[in-house]
């Protein structure tokens, strides 16, 4: 390895009387790939952050390059050499490629006009060096989420970075892209750069960095070799004990059929086909698995299942539930038919952040009897309820001091939505969109647990995910969706086999949805 190329001393973050980040001490080296792992609330965030130049230390001190530096602003990060890629991509989608990554950089005086050929040019190269190929010409808007990742890092490579951090950066990505994802993260260790990986994905860890840091609870108490670790080596040191790394799974016994897609065809507004001749089953007490690249027809397939088709989109075929057609129903009807549904995007569907954690608890149930009383709510019901939800789903809230939302770790925001909709009344149907996107290990842990509960209770589930260990792992049988229609569907028998040998079934599943 090379020289530290950033160290921290003593650092230490707080909020009020709350210690996001506490004396923590790290040297990172230059030339290397450095993962710091974490459970959500950790503190990973806090710390990159302070190196990035968008929050302060409150004490402690930050050396880069050997030079001690205070930054005040991510540009004085730049200037240093660093760059950040955040978990969401802070493009302009009415842009081109170039524009975006020309954006704050333009260069030249008020009056000149922009050099965007030189520009491109210069885009071109670099991504060829590193495998990262995209159209500098192309809008945003119509590149894949792969695509304007590699847009984000070719601006901090635009800009000479030379120390790059990378916040949970295969979140949204599918296996192919993240292999290559990682390749390009390969050739810019070789080329001298160095970059920090924040990530909850284990497996990731192991393959791709060369040294990982362990923080708990706003300080670092770890920092290894990566070749001298395990997965559950991590587990245990992010949670503080040991940690099942797949949930116990036994044979589920389905019933009747719940849901059943016919032949179903959706057309989008725009008049674009997303779902064609789309059909499977789910029974009750059985988990069906949807595995895919995203943007082949599972927001669409959402969208009907719970009402929120766009006006003047069309909806051929049918779906129904418990014989029920669902075409033309509202989002209300839906759920008083017993549906419950965890959206992809919590903070856009699921709740509001800026309202208390009772408040989102009963979101969707506020009218229910045993939540009110005369004009207003019983306090004292919705205290005892949200209490019941606190201590079954283990999220970590101080009821005391009761915050709005937006003060949890998106783990535990996560496992509100899920308390919220499993403990419903009457559940008959349990839709799961991407369950623990961006949770870590222990709540996954948890998330597992309840999902196989709920099916034991003899509800139907619909599980869509981007992880394929994931649907492994739960599902009773995987269908595989490929430009809106199910390619392939694979037996409970394929996937209890696979259990055992599960990379395998993985590049199976791979073959049917690229």
């Amino acid at each position: 390895m090379n020289d530290v190329v950033i160290s921290l001393s003593g650092i230490s973050r707080s909020f009020g009387e709350f210690y996001a980040n506490r004396d923590i001490a790290l040297d990172i080296r230059s030339g290397s790939i450095h993962a710091i792992v974490g459970e959500n609330g950790a503190g990973k965030s806090t710390l990159t952050k302070i190196i990035y130049g968008l929050l302060a230390p409150s004490s402690g001190s930050l050396s880069i390059k050997g030079n001690a530096v205070r930054f005040t602003s991510p540009r004085q990060a730049i200037e240093a050499g660093i760059g950040m890629v955040h978990q969401h991509f802070m493009l302009i989608e009415n842009l081109t490629v170039t524009e975006n990554i020309m954006l704050g950089d333009e260069g030249g005086s008020f009056f000149a006009p922009l050099k965007t050929k030189e520009a491109a040019r210069k885009i071109v190269s670099i991504a060829q060096a590193h495998g990262l190929d995209v159209d500098p010409d192309s809008l945003v808007s119509d590149l894949s989420v792969g695509e304007e990742q590699r847009v984000e890092i070719l601006k901090l490579l635009y800009r000479d970075a030379d120390i790059l951090i990378l916040d949970e950066p295969t979140a949204v990505l599918t296996p192919s892209e993240t292999s290559r994802l990682f390749a390009t993260l390969a050739s810019l260790r070789d080329e001298g750069k160095t970059v920090i990986l924040i990530t909850h994905k284990l497996d990731e860890v192991l393959d791709v960095s060369d040294m990982v840091s362990v923080m708990s609870k706003g300080k670092v108490v770890a920092t290894k070799p990566t070749a001298a670790v395990t997965k559950p080596d991590l587990a245990r040191l992010m949670v503080g004990r040991s940690v099942l790394l797949r949930v116990e799974n036994p044979p589920d016994r389905p019933g009747e059929v719940i849901v059943k897609a016919s032949d179903l065809s959706f057309v989008d507004r725009k008049g674009r086909k997303r779902l064609t001749s789309l059909g499977f089953e789910i029974r009750a007490g059985e988990i069906y698995g949807i595995a895919g690249v995203e943007g082949n027809g599972q927001s669409e397939l959402l969208s009907i299942l719970w009402g929120m088709t766009e006006p003047g989109s069309r909806i051929d075929g049918s779906i129904t539930v418990n014989g029920l057609s669902l075409n033309e129903m509202s989002t209300k009807e839906i759920a008083a038919m017993g549906i419950s549904h965890i959206p992809e995007n919590r903070l856009r569907h699921a709740v509001i952040k800026e309202f208390s954690v009772s408040d989102n608890i009963i979101f969707g149930r506020h009218r229910e009897r045993s939540f009110s009383r005369f004009a207003g709510f019983n306090t004292k019901s919705v205290h005892d309820y949200t209490k019941k939800i606190i201590d079954r789903y283990d999220i970590r809230y101080d009821m005391q001091s009761n915050p709005p939302l937006s003060a949890l770790s998106g783990g535990n925001q996560q496992k509100i939505v899920l308390g919220r909709e499993i403990e419903r009344p009457e559940l008959k149907l349990l839709i799961l969109a991407q369950p623990t996107r961006g949770v870590d290990i222990g709540a996954i842990e948890m998330i597992h647990k309840k999902i196989i509960e709920a099916r034991d209770k003899n509800i139907a589930i619909l599980l869509i995910s981007s992880e394929l260990d994931e649907l492994i792992s739960l599902s009773s049988r995987i269908g595989c969706i490929y430009k809106g229609s199910i390619r392939h569907e694979f037996s409970a028998a394929e996937i209890l086999k696979g259990r055992s040998s599960e990379q395998d079934l993985e590049k199976e599943i791979g073959m049917f949805i690229t």
